[in-house]
């Protein structure tokens, strides 16, 4: 889901940098720096699923496991996921850095909007709900980012209309196997090792 180099406008550049930076800074001040290897595994789990890509016309297919980061993160994921992209734009040249503030808004806001709207559900004691709320964090983090780099899309130009809308209808296999990755991962850590489902951001 990394949008390429000069395709998108400078205002929706702009607009992405902007929103980047200020959810970098928030979830840099809810750190809590005791739990930083946490993160780092999170950062290198996203990092590894995101290098096997499928190109959609400007953008790309893969794994982004942004909505089992949203659950562990919150806001802690904007810093997270801009350490893996750049890592990724520096390394494989996947996006670039002039898009990297519309990559990291794509990708972490709806990890935020997915902890904090189905966390508490997906910790539940009560199993079904617990599965329940997994799975839609998972397939509804691919569904936002989807819509928000379709949206980034369309800002810059109508005639992005037709390729917004293939790279949307490409990702709901993704959406779906997302949805069942994070279900597994949400129960197989209850099981093994609930802290680790625990708030990370402790600090406020």
């Amino acid at each position: 889901m990394h949008i390429s180099e000069g395709v998108l406008s400078a205002p929706v550049l702009l607009s992405g940098a902007v929103v980047a930076v200020a959810g970098t800074a928030i979830g840099l001040r809810k750190l809590d720096y005791d739990r930083l290897p946490q993160v780092a595994v999170l950062t290198s789990a996203f990092f590894v699923a995101s290098l096997v890509h499928i190109p959609v016309g400007p953008s790309s297919v893969h794994l982004i496991l942004n909505g089992l980061m949203g659950l562990l993160l919150g806001w802690v994921a904007f810093p997270a996921i801009l350490v893996g992209l750049i890592l990724q734009a520096v390394l494989f040249q996947y996006g670039g850095l002039t898009v990297l503030g519309v990559n990291v808004v794509v990708m972490a806001l709806p990890a935020v909007v997915c902890h904090y709207g189905l966390g508490a559900a997906a910790r539940s004691n009560m199993r079904y709900l617990s599965i329940s709320a997994s799975f839609v964090a998972g397939f509804g983090a691919i569904l936002l980012s989807g819509l928000l780099m379709a949206a980034a899309l369309v800002l810059t130009g109508e005639s992005f209309w037709p390729v917004a809308r293939l790279v949307l209808a490409a990702h709901v296999p993704v959406m779906v196997i997302e949805g069942v990755f994070v279900a597994v991962s949400v129960q197989f850590l209850k099981k093994v090792r609930p802290e680790l489902l625990e708030t990370i951001h402790a600090k406020r």
